[in-house]
């Protein structure tokens, strides 16, 4: 596979339940044609994935809200996310934190030439597999677009690009999306 698209915690706890936000809701339709598009050669999805006790991990402590906990309405997907992922036989895979080291080394053994990112948040889940992808490809061009990203505040999405830009991970605009 030469161009990877890897979607990142597009579920229902971070669109339009216990963490989404209105930024989170505008980025849908962009994710979706991202997703559609036939240019990727492979679609990756994360599903951030709690269990019950949540709130008592280093985390859930950290921030104390809920959410993802494994198959709750909130950890599924966003639907029509969801229906855009199956129509395009995507992998999904679930991870406990942020990042994920096991997408960023399945990825890796696929010797992709680039890989595009968009989801949800972009400071904090996009922004972390962004540096492991970066790590465990050192070579390969990585984006992250933009207009298919949220952050959890409008700010925090301006200094988490200029971030990414500054590890040669061009954070720019999807073109004529």
């Amino acid at each position: 596979m030469k161009n990877i698209l890897v979607v990142i915690d597009m579920q229902n706890d971070f669109v339009s339940a216990a963490l989404g936000s209105p930024q989170a809701e505008a980025i849908v339709p962009a994710v979706v044609r991202l997703i559609g598009d036939p240019r990727f050669d492979g679609v990756y999805a994360t599903l951030d994935t709690h269990e019950s006790d949540y709130l008592d991990t280093f985390e859930g402590r950290h921030l104390p809200v809920a959410h993802c906990i494994r198959g709750t309405s909130g950890w599924q997907l966003e639907p029509a996310v969801k229906a855009a992922l199956e129509a395009r036989h995507a992998k999904l895979m679930e991870k406990p934190t942020f990042g994920s080291v096991r997408l960023a080394e399945e990825i890796r053994r696929l010797h992709p030439q680039e890989i595009t990112l968009c989801g949800l948040c972009t400071d904090i889940c996009v922004l972390s597999n962004a540096l492991l992808l970066r790590a465990y490809l050192p070579d390969v061009k990585i984006t992250v677009a933009a207009d298919a990203c949220a952050a959890t505040t409008e700010r925090k999405q301006k200094e988490t690009l200029d971030v990414l830009a500054s590890c040669q991970i061009d954070a720019g605009r999807e073109e004529g999306k």
